[in-house]
């Protein structure tokens, strides 16, 4: 099976060598519209399109990590049920958390990218060898970002952000092989 995503060589090369990727989490993980029952618990709708790019990330040796300014138990499930482990609940002070991430994979920004949305994740995407948004983010992170996805957060921007570094990894298409019985 030939691989029908295609990125352009600039892009590609800009994404080689990411062995980190930073995550938002509402506005790109998720719609960023804030659900509340009437008990006041968050209730999160997260795109399994996006939670199957994470997975392919960790097959390709890519550690996704995730870096949000909110906390909540169903995010906490979800993360588990994806396997990722760095994660950082509760900071608006993205900077410092994503650096001590790194510090803990014993990686540096050249080997990392980030995805955002909104100004608070500028701090991470900034200073990233990759940095990616949806196309709904905020236009000040549209435009620091090396990549916009076709794709709104929450739906599916994600997975294609994934599917980018997955090629750019040379891992894509044998795991789109592997995926076909």
């Amino acid at each position: 099976m030939n691989p029908a995503v295609q990125f352009s060589a600039e892009l590609l090369l800009k994404a080689q060598g990411v062995r980190v990727v930073f995550f938002d989490v509402d506005g790109v993980l998720t719609d960023g519209g804030l659900l509340f029952t009437e008990h006041g618990e968050t209730i999160k709708r997260f795109n399994t399109l996006d939670g199957h790019g994470l997975k392919l990330l960790q097959k390709a040796g890519i550690t996704p990590a995730v870096i949000t300014g909110r906390d909540s138990k169903p995010l906490r499930l979800r993360l588990e049920a994806l396997g990722i482990t760095h994660a950082r609940f509760g900071t608006e002070d993205k900077r410092p958390a994503a650096e001590d991430i790194l510090k803990t994979l014993g990686l540096d920004w050249s080997e990392a990218a980030a995805m955002g949305d909104d100004w608070p994740d500028l701090a991470m995407m900034q200073p990233a060898r990759f940095a990616c948004a949806p196309i709904n983010a905020h236009v000040e992170v549209r435009a620091s970002a090396h990549y916009v996805t076709l794709a709104r957060g929450g739906d599916g921007a994600v997975r294609e952000f994934c599917d980018l570094l997955l090629v750019a990894s040379g891992r894509y298409a044998a795991l789109l092989r592997d995926s076909v019985p």
